[in-house]
């Protein structure tokens, strides 16, 4: 007997053992489909109460940056020994006042004090030694006079005698011989006469280029004197302006070097305010640019005066003077809050100032959709900032909500998710 078989239809007609390969297929593709359209962003949650939510505004951008300074005088002068010696007394403290010239401390040197009895030593020898030498030459001086002296008789006498034998040669009455030996002896008294005069002459030129040499000599033995007695006098460290003594760096007994650093003097007729800047702005902070603060409910205005060039952990150290009137208690050390301004304000789209700038460095920021359920990384560029606001350039649209709260543990997922 013959068994009538039932059409089958429905999804039973799919799983027909004909239709198998074809099913298959169909599956293969809704799979590779799947795979293309699927969303492959990295995605992590995190709990919408932990992060900050800020909305993206249209508003005048104020180009300025906070600044912490600290009062110091304008004027600082260092206290520097300028002798070796060990600390006797220290006669003004720090915090004193005191005016040019004034002894801030006194020190004491034996080696300094044994070259002073050598010098005077080496002066009293020198100045006996050009005393012996100018009595000697004052005897010598008083000899040749004596000898000129005699000189001078014996060519009186023997010009004398000559004249008379020359008179009794000529009328006959003396022999050649002895008018000869007369004339000859003048001759020679005259010459021997000539001699001392010349020795006269030439001793007088020794004795004074001599003195001259050991008075020179002299001199600069006591100018030497003049000098180590000066040392003596350096001995005590003197405050080199009018001020207050601001640092002192010394203990009794202790051992100085010369021009080390020991303290300084400050003036405190006018002050300035050094502050450390951070690095970011190196190419915008110039001499000339304004900075202000408040103090006891006053705005007072300073000047930048100095930028220096050096750059240390980041910051670099920068100079204000007061454009006008100064606090009335103000006080080196004092710490002030400066408002510097960069440049005008302008009209500009905002961000808040946030944790995420650290992670980003401002090239990216998390956006959150209009569901506020999700958050999308997207890519932004940041321009100044001030210390409420970041400048976006491009990336954002006013309205639009972002996340400006640390990203430390937000990874590298491009999507958050917000739990509530």
């Amino acid at each position: 007997m013959d068994i009538k078989l039932e059409k089958k239809t429905g999804w039973r007609a799919i799983f027909q053992k004909k239709n198998l390969p074809y099913a298959a297929v169909v599956v293969l593709i809704g799979f590779i489909g799947w795979l293309v359209l699927r969303d492959n962003s990295s995605t992590l949650r995190v709990d919408a109460g932990l992060v900050n939510i800020a909305t993206v505004e249209q508003g005048e951008f104020n180009d300025y940056v906070r600044l912490t300074g600290s009062v110091q005088p304008m004027t600082s002068v260092q206290l520097s020994p300028l002798e070796s010696g060990v600390v006797e007394r220290i006669v003004a403290e720090e915090g004193t006042s005191v005016k040019r010239g004034d002894v801030i401390l006194e020190m004491s040197n034996n080696s300094l004090s044994m070259q002073i009895l050598q010098s005077e030593a080496d002066l009293a020898e020198k100045q006996n030694i050009l005393r012996n030498t100018m009595i000697s030459m004052e005897q010598e001086r008083l000899a040749l006079r004596q000898e000129k002296l005699q000189l001078d008789l014996e060519v009186s006498r023997l010009k004398r005698t000559y004249q008379q034998n020359e008179n009794l040669y000529n009328d006959n009455l003396l022999a050649r011989e002895e008018y000869l030996r007369a004339k000859e002896d003048y001759e020679l008294a005259v010459r021997k006469r000539d001699l001392v005069l010349e020795r006269q002459r030439q001793d007088s030129l020794y004795r004074t280029s001599q003195v001259e040499q050991m008075e020179e000599s002299l001199r600069s033995m006591q100018l030497n004197m003049q000098l180590i007695r000066q040392r003596v006098d350096n001995l005590k460290v003197k405050a080199p302006i009018d001020g207050e003594v601001g640092m002192l760096d010394a203990v009794l007994g202790q051992s100085l070097q010369q021009g080390a650093n020991i303290g300084q003097v400050n003036d405190l007729t006018t002050y300035k305010v050094q502050a450390q800047v951070d690095e970011h702005y190196i190419d915008r902070v110039t001499t000339g640019l304004v900075a202000s603060f408040e103090r006891q409910g006053a705005e007072y205005e300073m000047q930048l005066r100095k930028v220096y060039p050096e750059v240390r952990n980041g910051q670099f150290k920068a100079d204000f003077r007061f454009s006008g009137a100064a606090p009335e208690n103000i006080r080196s050390g004092q710490t002030y809050y400066l408002n510097l301004q960069l440049g005008e304000a302008a009209e500009a789209i905002l961000i808040p100032r946030g944790s995420f700038y650290q992670a980003t460095g401002g090239r990216w920021i998390y956006v959150v959709d209009a569901s506020g359920e999700k958050a999308y990384r997207r890519e932004i560029r940041i321009g100044r900032q001030n210390p409420q606001y970041y400048e976006v350039i491009e990336g954002l649209q006013v309205g639009e909500k972002v996340i400006t709260s640390s990203y430390d543990n937000f990874g590298e997922n491009e999507v958050l998710i917000l739990n509530k």
